[in-house]
């Protein structure tokens, strides 16, 4: 087992405007799962793929354990990688397939044996181990993709979004299992996804990456409650936060009756961005008013999209499901003061400290 560790890390694509990973820093702990998340071209990718050798670094470094591994060729890494497409072989059996890396590094087939019923048994493929992968379901592929890296006992497990082939039930199913056999395995693993639910409900620690730049690395649980500009803020929650842009008044700023301290010198701006999640904003008798464009029906939570009255601004709030608010209707809503994050207009960044 082995941390790894990112230092500065960038990748540059010719005729780029921006390099795809902008000096990346990040140390990653022995054991940690680590969940690598943003939108679409971010980056995420690119540096999963950089830690595997299949991209080149073209200046910083990139350390597994002790070992700069920066300029290594992929098979001298120790790692095994799990893709979103599978990647097994049509005319092997479940066996054969989860047991071909360690044939072609020349195991002993007693060995390769063992090690495939070990897979086998950890990931109820036992019964399956003599089908083609045209005989098994998606789930079934994957686990036999898991199966494959977890047989050569790597230092490393890197995982590029693994489970988006799959239908959205199943995908919640085979996240649980996943996050549970890292734990049980203890195998240092970089997972990639778009989907920041998937990356909430799977990581240790969350890296959130935008335009290649990383953005902020915590737990799923300070990510959503301290995001350190307004991109985590906006991308972390679903829905994500509200943000308001709001004109700084004397001693703070004002969003709708709602007066927000801000402290000395915390900006320089005319305005700032208020921001709030949905949970912080309620149906009440007095508030700011607001028009009820949608509601979303959840089963246990209903999510009202609004639009306030003053300003035109779209703010969307969780209301109770069995008295949700009807389309078109006219409300008030009230948002919990101490529940308000402020972020500078200018750079995004965090501007409270509560």
């Amino acid at each position: 087992m082995a941390g790894i560790t990112y230092d500065k890390a960038t990748r540059n694509y010719a005729g780029a405007d921006r390099p795809a990973v902008d000096e990346l820093d990040l140390d990653i702990s022995d054991g940690e799962f680590l969940v690598l998340v943003g939108p679409s071209g971010c980056g995420k990718s690119t540096s999963l793929r950089m830690l595997a050798g299949l991209e080149t670094v073209d200046a910083g470094a990139i350390r597994i354990g002790d070992h700069d591994v920066t300029h290594h060729s992929p098979k001298d890494r120790d790692i095994a990688m799990v893709f979103q497409n599978y990647a097994l072989y049509p005319h092997m059996t479940v066996a054969q397939n989860m047991g071909f890396g360690l044939k072609m590094a020349g195991r002993p087939k007693h060995e390769i044996q063992q090690r495939v019923a070990e897979a086998a048994k950890l990931l109820d493929l036992e019964q399956y181990l003599e089908r083609k992968p045209k005989a098994l379901s998606g789930g079934q592929r994957q686990r036999v993709a898991m199966g494959r890296a977890i047989v050569r006992e790597p230092q490393v497990f890197l995982m590029d979004e693994p489970l988006s082939n799959l239908d959205a039930k199943l995908r919640v199913s085979t996240r649980t299992q996943i996050a549970a056999l890292q734990r049980r395995l203890g195998v240092t693993t970089v997972y990639v996804t778009h989907d920041q639910v998937e990356a909430m409900t799977m990581g240790d620690r969350v890296a959130v990456l935008n335009e290649g730049v990383l953005q902020q690395c915590a737990s799923p649980r300070e990510l959503y409650d301290r995001p350190a500009n307004a991109f985590v803020a906006g991308f972390i929650g679903s829905p994500g936060m509200n943000l308001v842009t709001c004109a700084v008044t004397e001693g703070g700023a004002r969003l709708g009756d709602v007066h927000v301290p801000l402290p000395r010198g915390a900006s320089d701006d005319r305005s700032v961005t208020v921001g709030f999640r949905p949970e912080a904003v309620e149906v009440a008798p007095v508030g700011n008013e607001a028009v009820v464009k949608i509601v979303e029906e959840l089963g246990s939570d209903a999510y009202a999209y609004c639009t306030l009255t003053e300003g035109g601004t779209d703010v969307v709030a969780r209301v109770d499901p069995r008295s949700a608010p009807a389309k078109g209707e006219r409300v008030r809503l009230r948002i919990a003061p101490d529940q308000i994050h402020v972020f500078s207009a200018s750079t995004g960044e965090r501007l409270t400290h509560s």
